[in-house]
């Protein structure tokens, strides 16, 4: 991890901090850490900084932390995505907040099968997990908003008119379209459909309701290589 996130549960004073679990692991195993040493650390939702170990053993870690950086900016998106299977959506969790996605939205479609929606890596604390996987990557603090919509028609009704606003909406989509355009640098409504792609009707109701359709070159990519080929693109 290039950083070491903590929340307040983990503080035993104002700026002394316990670690134990995973992120001692991390600390023993791979930063081989010991007293005296110091590192990157974040609070979650808050600043980032420095933490100096002031003791670890098997059972905990005890850091004191000087937090004075805010995070680095998220990018000006919105990305929308049909529901991936579950080993691909735990990879692009991880994705989105190493990239700094600011929110995630997703959606079902037809050609997503419905045991995806009752898959563990759905659960709150799941999606947290991969999210934070990223976050210590990117040695970034704030999570990315995630919602989840199991009805594709009333999404693409009621939700998503709201998100996109007078804003740029996007829909990455393999067929003969306008490339994807580059270093667009403004707030964008990305929507990325799932393995197989969106059917007919799909597409027309997204450009209905303001999308337009654009390409990313003639291969036909893996949903995970589309997003990080769309988001090096736009941004």
């Amino acid at each position: 991890m290039n950083l070491l996130l903590f929340s307040d549960d983990d503080r035993l004073e104002t700026n002394t901090i316990a670690v134990r679990g995973r992120r001692l692991k991390h600390l023993r195993q791979v930063h081989r850490a010991n007293a005296g040493d110091k590192l990157r650390i974040g609070e979650i939702g808050g600043l980032t900084g420095e933490g100096e170990i002031l003791d670890i053993s098997e059972e905990v870690a005890t850091l004191a932390v000087a937090l004075d950086c805010p995070s680095p900016e998220k990018l000006p998106l919105t990305l929308v995505l049909a529901l991936p299977r579950p080993k691909m959506l735990r990879r692009i969790l991880r994705t989105v907040a190493e990239f700094g996605v600011a929110e995630l939205h997703l959606i079902n479609s037809y050609r997503v099968e419905k045991s995806y929606w009752q898959s563990p890596v759905l659960e709150t604390q799941s999606i947290q997990e991969f999210l934070l996987q990223g976050l210590e990557q990117s040695r970034d603090t704030i999570l990315p908003r995630v919602q989840c919509h199991q009805r594709f028609k009333p999404f693409v009704e009621d939700v998503l008119p709201g998100l996109i606003g007078h804003d740029t909406a996007l829909l990455a989509h393999p067929g003969n379209y306008p490339s994807c355009p580059r270093n667009i640098e403004k707030q964008t409504v990305l929507i990325v459909g799932p393995e197989g792609g969106l059917i007919p009707y799909e597409v027309e109701k997204l450009q209905g309701a303001g999308c337009e359709a654009v390409s990313l070159g003639k291969r036909i990519l893996r949903v995970e290589t589309a997003i990080t080929a769309s988001l090096g693109r736009l941004f």
